[in-house]
């Protein structure tokens, strides 16, 4: 006879201390069996090294180890379908409940209504609980019930809300998993199981010590700067650190950017929510009018790091080289995309999807539509970063640039593949055109 189990579902949350979800789970009056799914649906579009996987991978061989060692239990990983593993699972378990985290991107939405509805056929609960962010969906809305399209009256209404004791306040998840199956044989693939081998490329460690976060404002805009920023990023994309510890450690900061741009991650999650069309199409219609150039040699170019202006050119091959960029030089190299060589947000938005270690889709589109004028709170279209003065603005000593292109340090440069003056020109042209 089969015993009754909960289930909880690893998603962006891969981590055992202050995970709401799996407190709620480990509540339970049946044991929990922990699960984490290898979507075909996902995996299936990425190259065989890429470092996300390689990052999940080992994420889910720390979590095993350490329920082995301390819990007399494991972590159950599949490969496939969702739909067809909980159809597997509902074989091998009597499930009393499915627990997980929400997921708020377009097609977890449709996965988790397919799993809701298989589970629900059997009479199985699945609930679902907020996790990676602090306000979600309708929670922070302007007075007359529509959400926020400009960030600034969207973070000074998020700040009203918050209430520290309220949204800051940790679930004690790591003090129960001894609720947790006792089995420490649970399926778990190798990587090459599942299609995949390591990447040489790492996520880094980050860095969210007193002195980055009091010092944020003043070294955030750098990228030379070896401490200027946090490496947080891909972390709270994978939910390896959780979002309420993160705001705890803000609010202890003697200054507020850092916060600023945690809510800015928020910001974008509840554009993408309200607006879900945004991934493909402008927010701003009259924007798709844009008749983009789109040249696929200029596109290769620039995807190398080959386009003659140096900031720009470092930048990508910073992104190839690492899966990371630094975000002042994010917005000067989508800026010159869109604005110098014309061709369309999307193109630039899909490498980035394909590179960026913490790749978030909300955040991403959100950004690249910012560059193109087409977004919500959008740098106007006759804002057009110049790419040789950027230099002297955030990289004065040349320290960023010189490491990723060495041979603007007295060697011969390529040509740029543009004139700056008429690329602007005949951009502001184009926009015009499109928005008459």
């Amino acid at each position: 006879m089969k015993t009754k189990t909960a289930v909880f579902w690893f998603r962006r949350d891969l981590r055992l201390t202050d995970n709401c979800g799996l407190f709620h789970a480990l509540g339970d009056a049946h044991t929990v069996l922990p699960i984490f799914i290898f979507d075909t649906h996902i995996l299936d579009q990425l190259p065989a090294n890429d470092a996300r996987v390689t990052f999940i991978y080992n994420q889910l061989v720390q979590i095993r180890t350490l329920l082995q060692k301390k819990h007399n239990s494991s972590l159950a990983v599949y490969h496939g379908d969702p739909f067809e593993v909980f159809t597997q699972l509902l074989d091998e378990y009597e499930i009393s409940t499915v627990y997980t985290n929400h997921d708020y991107e377009p097609y977890a939405l449709t996965r988790d209504k397919q799993i809701t509805e298989l589970l629900a056929s059997k009479d199985i609960t699945f609930s679902s609980y907020k996790d990676q962010v602090i306000f979600e969906k309708n929670e922070v809305l302007k007075d007359d019930g529509k959400p926020y399209v400009v960030y600034t009256p969207y973070m000074k209404r998020w700040r009203s809300l918050f209430n520290y004791k309220k949204h800051a306040v940790s679930f004690e998840s790591e003090s129960m998993l001894d609720n947790l199956i006792q089995d420490t044989a649970l399926p778990f693939p190798d990587l090459s199981k599942i299609g995949f081998r390591r990447s040489e490329i790492e996520v880094p460690s980050f860095d969210i010590s007193t002195g980055l976060i009091d010092n944020y404002k003043n070294t955030r805009d750098f990228p030379g700067l070896l401490k200027g920023t946090s490496h947080l990023s891909p972390h709270l994309r994978f939910g390896t650190i959780s979002i309420r510890q993160m705001i705890q450690k803000a609010y202890a900061g003697k200054e507020d950017t850092f916060l600023k741009e945690l809510i800015w991650r928020e910001f974008f999650m509840q554009i993408l929510w309200h607006y879900p069309h945004t991934t493909t199409r402008a927010f701003k219609a009259q924007y798709d009018r844009i008749d983009w150039r789109n040249d696929p040699e200029e596109f290769e170019k620039w995807k190398n790091g080959n386009t003659g202006y140096t900031m720009v050119d470092a930048g990508m091959r910073e992104l190839n080289a690492t899966g990371l960029m630094h975000n002042r030089v994010r917005m000067l190299v989508a800026s010159f995309l869109c604005k110098h060589l014309l061709i369309d947000w999307r193109w630039g938005e899909a490498y980035f999807a394909e590179k960026l270690l913490d790749y978030e889709m909300s955040s991403n589109v959100g950004n690249w539509q910012w560059a193109a004028g087409s977004g919500v709170d959008a740098a106007p279209y006759f804002r057009i970063f110049n790419p040789i003065t950027q230099i002297d603005k955030f990289d004065k000593d040349r320290s960023y640039c010189n490491q990723w292109v060495p041979e603007a340090n007295g060697a011969p440069m390529t040509l740029p593949m543009v004139d700056h003056k008429m690329a602007r020109e005949r951009c502001l042209h184009a926009y015009k055109v499109a928005l008459s």
